[in-house]
């Protein structure tokens, strides 16, 4: 079995942000993932946005009620925003700075989807959150998990029960296709941080796809830290 080693200096941990539409299988790859890491000995934590922090977290739940909505894109990238800058500030760059991995569920790509592409908010308003919220810190490597908008919405109906629809849930198909098209862009925009996969299969095969992309992206051959 041929092995690979973390192609980085010990010192700092690895950022890896997964990103897709609504039921595309975010949580339950970043959960897999995870464990695999943990079983090859490396420290990592799980996170989410908006969200991960106590802040933010507080954000989230006005987001996701409609709160941002009502209040228009602008006021609503404000929000994702405050919450984007607690979030790498108290949880995101601490992890990494003491060598643990940070598997986030979405981050900057879907600000620019959400609010950019479809909320038309303009890019030189997003390039200036993005200076003052992150700065430098890009992910290491994002996963664009790719499912057809039929499959992802009768995935999302059957996790949310009897719940209501949350705020982006309850857009309609349009909306859905449109984010599915942009995620897809912006995988093929920077090919060089950015892996598309298919999520319309069996869980236990997207997992496998993702540990190739991380074999392939972030470990290089002939060491023994972590099992291909």
């Amino acid at each position: 079995m041929a092995e690979a080693a973390v192609k980085k200096s010990p010192g700092r941990g690895r950022f890896i942000t997964f990103e897709g539409g609504e039921g595309s299988g975010k949580s339950t790859q970043i959960k897999t993932l995870a464990e695999r890491l943990g079983a090859a000995k490396l420290r990592a934590i799980v996170t989410r946005e908006p969200g991960g922090s106590p802040g933010a977290e507080i954000i989230r739940h006005l987001v996701l009620s409609g709160m941002g909505k009502l209040l228009g894109p602008d006021a609503e990238t404000l929000l994702f925003a405050a919450a984007r800058d607690d979030h790498v500030r108290t949880v995101i760059e601490p992890a990494l700075n003491q060598g643990i991995w940070v598997l986030c569920d979405r981050f900057s790509d879907s600000t620019r989807v959400y609010q950019g592409r479809l909320g038309k908010v303009a890019p030189e308003f997003l390039n200036a959150m993005e200076r003052v919220t992150i700065g430098d810190l890009k992910p290491d490597l994002t996963i664009i998990l790719d499912v057809p908008v039929e499959v992802g919405m009768q995935r999302a109906a059957a996790r949310r029960g009897t719940r209501a629809p949350d705020r982006f849930e309850a857009e309609d198909i349009r909306f859905h296709q449109d984010l599915r098209d942009a995620y897809r862009q912006i995988a093929a925009a920077e090919p060089e941080r950015c892996v598309l996969i298919d999520a319309n299969a069996d869980a236990g095969t997207v997992a496998a796809n993702v540990w190739a992309a991380l074999r392939d992206r972030l470990f290089a051959a002939g060491s023994n830290v972590v099992s291909a």
